[in-house]
């Protein structure tokens, strides 16, 4: 029950402090982008598969290879004639610039030769990330 002042108004303290609480417990619990799931990202990856390869005998082909992708420049395997639009990029692929790439490459770096429509679901671009971190 909130108190009321000698005035007879509610005082902050009284009023407020349960909806501060509940604000302070639940802001530290809610990442900004989630985790993700390995598994479920090798899943995800089939999309890409015909285009990326990662692991040990990655190699590019119709689109570079992406072992250690995150923390890469753009455009920098060797094995791969990158568009003129990514070169001069000047990109590092850190997971946001990979989350924001994936969700609209032509978004990001108009001109790229990357032809794919994106991924809008937020939780597969996480479990697909998770994938990719694994190949350092």
């Amino acid at each position: 029950m909130a108190k009321r002042t000698s005035t007879g108004t509610r005082t902050w303290q009284h009023c407020c402090r349960p909806l501060a609480l509940l604000a302070s417990l639940t802001a530290g619990a809610l990442p900004a982008h989630a985790a993700g799931d390995v598994a479920a990202g090798k899943s995800a990856f089939n999309k890409c598969a015909s285009c990326h390869q990662v692991g040990p005998s990655a190699r590019a082909g119709f689109g570079p290879q992406l072992n250690g992708i995150i923390g890469r420049p753009a455009a920098s395997s060797k094995d791969y004639k990158y568009s003129a639009a990514l070169q001069n990029s000047h990109i590092v692929w850190t997971e946001d610039k990979l989350r924001a790439f994936l969700k609209g490459p032509s978004d990001l770096v108009p001109g790229t030769k990357m032809r794919f429509w994106g991924i809008s679901d937020e939780q597969q671009l996480s479990n697909l990330l998770a994938y990719l971190r694994t190949f350092r």
